[in-house]
């Protein structure tokens, strides 16, 4: 699981320097004890150490006498949902991917309900992440065909679309996002890829809706004081307006193909060990999307440079593998990596944590995020190539 970097301790706010919340306090140790004592296996309850790596749900590392352990706090509290992804990841790890199923306890459940706040322990997994810069071309590949298994595997244990099955990114005002995932609306965000603001459900962004949401943020970029981070989104917002009034006429079509994906794949949901991939980790957003949109996310999200550009050498073999994997067609990609620049195009998450929520937490991913619409805009078609050839 991932490392933090504060020092152990059962009940003080930790301050992770992560903005936003300003400090994350861990469970006090009445909590910790009452939830171990539903597991008969775990002992007694030692350090709950907070992570400083992750935007939305809540975790922590949890010694015990008899073991360590992830302990997350899920914030939407949706027992029956969390459920049914615990469901999910037990079936996915039968099949051999790498994922950290569920503690269950001495019941027999999953998840632990405590003055009405949701918890779930895991298995600790030693790992680290890697972003895509840190990938070699063959780990790139085998990335891919992860991601593919994973899509394959997940038809095969989920079962067929319901109708109130989760669906893809929800749209805020202007289409955007939450963050890394790309779930959109406004409120606090509850859960973190990606970070591409995404559609609703089969709708792509309307342009008319993202003209608006610029004018409303360059009225508070412009507010005074100001410093360079201001600059740089006033420049960006504006930019971005005349190129989507350029480029309106390719808001692209209803969604193609739809079936069960991770929904949240990006490198702080994947931990490697050794090189390997070692646990996927994550799963709040499965549902019901466009395969391929999730294939292609993902690679922009992994394969980013810091100037703004995308490794395209990299994504290469990582497409080839997962279309192998997945079955998935070259139309099929062609289409995603359509339907996801327009996404790009229309996408100022970031933005709007940062003047709208006050949460500066996605600030530093800001300049390369930005600067990418426009690269692709211009590489539209050697981006396209990249994932289909």
């Amino acid at each position: 699981m991932p490392r933090s970097l504060v020092s152990p301790l059962a009940a003080t706010t930790v301050h992770s320097g992560t903005g936003g919340d300003g400090g994350l306090q861990a469970p006090g140790n009445g909590t910790l004890h009452a939830l171990l004592r539903r597991y008969g296996n775990t002992g007694t309850p030692l350090a709950c150490v907070p992570l400083t790596e992750g935007l939305l749900n809540r975790g922590y590392r949890l010694t015990a006498t008899r073991g360590t352990f992830f302990l997350k706090h899920h914030l939407d509290g949706d027992h029956a949902a969390i459920a049914r992804q615990h469901s999910v990841t037990l079936r996915l790890a039968a099949l051999g991917l790498p994922v950290a199923p569920p503690v269950a306890d001495a019941d027999g459940s999953t998840v632990t309900v405590l003055d009405g706040r949701c918890y779930a322990l895991h298995p600790w997994v030693e790992g680290r992440h890697h972003d895509g810069g840190e990938l070699t071309r063959t780990q790139s590949r085998r990335l891919g065909t992860l991601l593919g298994q994973v899509h394959t595997c997940l038809a095969k244990v989920c079962p067929q679309e319901p109708s109130d099955a989760p669906g893809g990114p929800e749209k805020g005002p202007g289409g955007a996002s939450a963050g890394p995932g790309g779930r959109g609306g406004l409120r606090r965000p509850q859960r973190p890829s990606g970070e591409p603001e995404g559609a609703c459900q089969d709708a792509s962004a309307d342009p008319q809706d993202t003209y608006a949401l610029i004018e409303e943020l360059l009225a508070l970029v412009r507010r005074s004081p100001r410093d360079s981070f201001d600059e740089l989104a006033e420049h960006r917002l504006v930019e971005r307006r005349a190129l989507l009034e350029r480029h309106a006429h390719r808001r692209p079509a209803a969604a193609p193909a739809r079936g069960w994906v991770h929904g949240d794949f990006h490198p702080l949901n994947l931990l490697y060990r050794g090189g390997e991939p070692a646990a996927i980790i994550d799963w709040d957003r499965l549902g019901v999307q466009p395969r391929a949109e999730e294939a292609v996310r993902a690679a922009v999200i992994f394969f980013l440079r810091p100037d703004g550009t995308l490794d395209l050498a990299k994504i290469r073999p990582y497409a080839r593998a997962y279309r192998r994997a997945s079955g998935a067609g070259t139309a099929e990609l062609a289409a995603a990596v359509h339907r996801v620049w327009w996404e790009r195009l229309n996408d100022f998450w970031m933005l709007r944590w940062r003047y709208q929520l006050g949460d500066h937490r996605a600030d530093p991913g800001f300049p390369a995020s930005a600067a990418l619409a426009v690269w692709w805009t211009r590489a539209y078609g050697s981006v396209r190539d990249a994932f289909t050839d």
